[in-house]
């Protein structure tokens, strides 16, 4: 599998660099999920301005890196979506479910968002 990873303080950038993320290379991208939460990573931001197409264990491995920045109180965010793979989260109902934004910089401040909220969210408990 062919990506890159930007790590910064609050976020971390993970861009596919293939034209399909299907069942060669979704099993990979659980493990890269798995790793990175294991490491203390919560705000991943996708790119997927690559991927022209995504079948079911595509779909799933991000389900399964949504579940685990939420689990650990933070985003995960899509960016660069295709027609093709967001016509399949729209028939899987899933855009309400993922977060999906127009751009990679938009991702970021919508982290820097979520920090402050749940800065905010810690101050009142």
């Amino acid at each position: 599998m062919k990506y890159t990873i930007d790590k910064k303080e609050n976020y971390t950038i993970i861009t596919i660099d293939e034209k399909k993320l299907d069942t060669s290379i979704a099993p990979d991208l659980k493990s890269e999920f798995v790793k990175l939460n294991a490491e203390g990573i919560t705000n991943l931001i996708l790119d997927l301005s690559s991927v022209k197409y995504t079948d079911s264990s595509g779909l799933s491995s991000i389900l399964i890196a949504n579940r685990l920045c939420n689990s650990s109180n933070g985003l995960l965010i899509m960016t660069g979506l295709q027609d093709h793979v967001m016509k399949l989260i729209t028939i899987s109902k899933l855009e309400s479910v993922l977060n999906i934004l127009p751009t990679v910089e938009e991702a970021i401040d919508r982290v820097f968002l979520h920090e402050i909220e749940q800065d905010l969210t810690n101050k009142e408990d």
